[in-house]
């Protein structure tokens, strides 16, 4: 049998999987002490079943992911069959690489904990670096996000793929992206494939390494004159890099600026910033529960349930 349980970082998302795969989210309880502790406790039989933990691991990312270890434990303990771990948003997935010496590489650190604690397989969306695969000794899934995004902003830009090809730029805001920005355009295009028909644009970036959330942008590569340009990105936490991204192509001529970012982990008190930036649309995915001070008019969410609902029902 299978069953999905909700850790507390997302639940309304575990709901609406559960409700497009007609089952129930499972019983489980979870306590947190005036200690900061946490303890998981399966409210069920498991026995023999296949499980799934639907946890986002980002703001308060430790405390999100020490639930997630737990939760593994709890059920192996219970004698499940298979524990599969799906993380929307994966946590610590920006520090892959060792950027200055004496620096941790704290992803990889996260992917032995997973597989120590005895997942069978890990799930998640639209990873920072594809690379980090690589690092898991578990079978692993990157799920994209990008389709989804990609069809919701050629409905708000009421026109078909043919004529995108002279209404649009798809931008990457740094040299990093620009897989991630080729995959949406193809998405965006609708043909499937490596596509030349939109010319990408890239912009240079430096990140400031001693100064958190600091980053400019110094150059921008291709043409954006008359464009509508749709910067595409993994997450958005300050800001600074899209909103610094927009200003660049409406200065070098762009008519208007839309964003289409997978993941909003959004810093404290970023709202207003966006909603006063010169980008028209926020076009994002819930794969994190945003919450209510959070939300603001130029956001968009796209739901990403149907794309873990359709994972699960291959795997089960």
């Amino acid at each position: 049998m299978m069953k999905l349980f909700s850790g507390t970082a997302n639940p309304p998302l575990t709901q609406e999987v559960a409700k497009i795969l007609k089952i129930p989210v499972a019983q489980s309880e979870v306590v947190r002490f005036g200690n900061s502790e946490v303890r998981v406790k399966i409210n069920e039989k498991v026995k023999n079943d296949e499980c799934f933990i639907l946890q986002t691991t980002a703001n308060p990312t430790d405390t999100n992911l020490m639930e997630l270890f737990f939760f593994c434990d709890a059920l192996r303990r219970q004698e499940a069959k298979k524990v599969v771990g799906i993380l929307p948003y994966f946590g610590y997935a920006r520090q892959d690489i060792q950027h200055r010496p004496g620096e941790c590489v704290s992803v990889n650190v996260i992917i032995h904990f997973l597989e120590t604690i005895g997942f069978a397989k890990i799930y998640t969306v639209n990873l920072h670096d594809e690379a980090t695969e690589g690092v898991f000794a578990i079978p692993f899934k990157n799920i994209s996000a990008l389709p989804l995004l990609a069809d919701t902003i050629r409905s708000y830009l009421s026109t078909d793929s043919k004529n995108l090809t002279n209404l649009v730029s798809v931008v990457s805001p740094d040299q990093g992206g620009i897989e991630r920005a080729r995959e949406f355009e193809d998405e965006l295009l609708n043909n499937g494939e490596h596509s030349s028909d939109i010319p990408l644009v890239v912009i240079e970036k430096r990140r400031h390494l001693n100064k958190i959330h600091k980053s400019e942008a110094l150059a921008l590569y291709g043409n954006v004159k008359g464009k509508i340009v749709v910067i595409v990105d993994d997450m958005i936490t300050s800001g600074g890099t899209l909103i610094n991204a927009a200003q660049l192509c409406l200065n070098a001529g762009a008519s208007k600026v839309i964003a289409a970012v997978v993941h909003h982990d959004f810093a404290d008190n970023i709202k207003d910033k966006l909603q006063n930036s010169p980008i028209e649309k926020f076009f994002m995915t819930n794969s994190i529960a945003l919450k209510e001070d959070q939300k603001f008019p130029k956001l968009v969410e796209i739901s990403i349930a149907p794309l873990i609902a359709q994972e699960i029902s291959n795997l089960e």
